[in-house]
């Protein structure tokens, strides 16, 4: 066999193990219940849960609580996944800039004893999104 040939099929294999070991990591998108439930089953692999901040009737944020003086590592709110279930999240980083804004938040993290840990928050603000047209 030439040394080409060996080459080529060294870096096909490469490949094709990176492929593999990075799609079994890969974490999925789940509710609240389904969280619960593999962590109740014992798998500890992260999942992203959807949802959106829960507001009271005058408007105001529930269970959102974040103070820096104390403790800015400890961020808690409220979220409301795509089945209507609330559930109560912490989050161990500070609070990310216009939170509040977000129209959709994407958690990752694991359920754990009727609380869900979030170590990575995502949020899409309709800002972003809009498309803004100039007229004259």
């Amino acid at each position: 066999m030439k040394a080409s040939y060996i080459i080529l099929l060294v870096v096909i294999a490469v490949a094709v193990a990176i492929i593999f070991s990075s799609t079994g990591s890969a974490s999925e998108y789940v509710d609240f219940a389904q969280a619960e439930k593999l962590a109740q089953e014992g798998d500890n692999e992260m999942v992203h849960v959807v949802g959106s901040l829960v507001k009271d009737a005058s408007g105001q944020y529930v269970g959102m609580s974040y103070n820096p003086g104390i403790d800015p590592n400890h961020f808690e709110f409220i979220l409301k996944d795509t089945k209507g279930r609330e559930q109560k999240v912490l989050y161990f980083q500070p609070k990310p800039q216009d939170f509040e804004k977000a129209e959709q938040i994407v958690i990752i993290g694991h359920a754990k004893a009727g609380v869900f840990v979030a170590n990575k928050i995502l949020m899409k603000c309709p800002s972003k999104y809009e498309d803004k047209e100039i007229k004259i």
